[in-house]
């Protein structure tokens, strides 16, 4: 037998759109025939403009609580999200908070580093500040929420009186001529006038060099300050009436088809 192997091997492609529907299809199956859907926005973040197959299909999809996560309490609590949505990633809300317990600073800061990045461990990194302060709004101090989300605009900038510089790693993240966007100026400029500046950029000075993979800090060092700082609704979170409610719903879960 004569083969020609001149023109190399045969390649296959797919696209993004047809391997998110093969993983569907398989999550379909393990699910007992119900449909995983996911929002516009995971799909956005692949570089597609679709929310996927699912309705109209005449299939079940997927309501309620996610078998693939860790079932959470009827009242789940803050320390219940870390534990079973946040980690692993919390860690480095971990040791920024352990930093700052550290660095002698008061609860309320402890708190703020605890949940600067919140948003990125648990919901969205664009605007983050944002939506972390967003998020935490209804049950903590305003200092607490204002702090972080200013030091999502405050991080780009430098303060030499606090020890602060632009962080090294930024520059790899984002290049040499990385220039921030005209709101996160704006918001710099309106924040170092501001009563609590220090607040936030507190955040800042222990989040830069806060994170080891080395170290493991354990959530329940933080349980009294948590207890003194953040009003957890007795009806759990999520299942209480505020602004951030329907977030904490998101977070618990976050495949609901609609």
């Amino acid at each position: 037998m004569n083969l020609d192997h001149s023109a190399g091997p045969i390649m296959t492609t797919t696209t993004l759109s047809e391997r998110a529907d093969a993983l569907e299809l398989q999550q379909m199956q393990e699910l007992n025939n119900q449909l995983v859907t996911k929002s516009l926005l995971y799909h956005l973040a692949d570089g597609e403009r679709t929310i996927g197959p699912g309705f109209g299909l005449g299939r079940r999809l997927l309501m309620g609580e996610d078998p693939r996560l860790p079932p959470m309490p009827e009242k789940p609590t803050l320390m219940d999200f870390f534990r079973l949505r946040f980690s692993p990633a919390h860690q480095h809300l971990l040791q920024s908070a352990n930093l700052a317990q550290k660095n002698g600073l008061p609860d309320k800061i402890v708190l703020a580093c605890l949940l600067h990045d919140i948003a990125v461990v648990g919901f969205i990194k664009s605007d983050h500040g944002y939506w972390g302060a967003q998020l935490i709004e209804p049950y903590v101090d305003e200092e607490v929420s204002w702090a972080i989300r200013m030091h999502q605009a405050l991080r780009f900038f430098p303060d030499e009186s606090v020890g602060y510089s632009y962080p090294d790693n930024y520059i790899v993240m984002f290049g040499e001529d990385y220039q921030p966007d005209p709101y996160i100026v704006a918001d710099y400029e309106r924040a170092k006038s501001h009563k609590w500046y220090m607040s936030a950029r507190m955040i800042c000075v222990n989040d830069l060099y806060s994170f080891d993979p080395e170290i493991l800090i354990e959530l329940d060092q933080f349980e009294d300050v948590i207890g003194r700082n953040f009003k957890q609704p007795s009806e759990g979170l999520g299942n209480d009436n505020t602004s951030a409610s329907h977030m904490w719903r998101t977070l618990r879960r976050p495949c609901n088809a609609l």
